[in-house]
């Protein structure tokens, strides 16, 4: 079902999504991101997804593997922010998550009715672009909004060139 997008109504602005997964390309999806969002007027959400271990532990040692889970997303979190504070105009809203990526992703999307379009980095590994692009051709996987790949080869001269 394709949930109504607000950001033609008074008080709301089209906000860009980016997940920050921890790779060498998702710099130039924030990168993209930022740059699209301030020359749009829009907005920018930066998104941190912790996926659950596969394994149960005893409870302790689960919780301090959860806390310790959640101080290195928003590290990694406020790190791009920072960047997009120092390189742009724009303060990021930041979102912490705990569950599986994808799931994730268009949970917040159904959520948060700003959201108009997600920005993803292609990766170059031999295993594939990286699961959310590789989600894009997969049936029952479709994104409600516009998906926008950044190819990892661009530099963030090209970006700029670009956006």
């Amino acid at each position: 079902m394709v949930s109504k997008r607000l950001i033609h109504e008074e008080g709301h602005k089209r906000k860009f999504l980016c997940v920050i997964d921890g790779t060498s390309e998702c710099d130039r999806a924030v990168l993209y991101a930022e740059r699209r969002a301030t020359k749009a007027g829009g907005a920018l959400a930066l998104l941190f997804v912790s996926e659950p271990e596969s394994f149960q532990h005893w409870i302790g040692v689960e919780k301090i593997m959860q806390a310790e889970a959640r101080e290195e997303g928003e590290a990694a979190l406020e790190k791009y922010a920072q960047f997009c504070r120092e390189n742009g105009s724009i303060d990021p809203e930041l979102i912490y998550r705990e569950g599986k990526t994808h799931e994730e992703v268009l949970s917040l999307i159904e959520e948060d009715q700003d959201i108009a379009v997600l920005v993803l980095a292609a990766g170059d590994s031999i295993e594939g672009p990286g699961p959310l692009v590789s989600a894009l051709g997969g049936s029952g996987n479709a994104y409600t909004i516009p998906v926008i790949v950044v190819p990892c080869s661009m530099t963030f001269e090209d970006i700029e060139s670009v956006t």
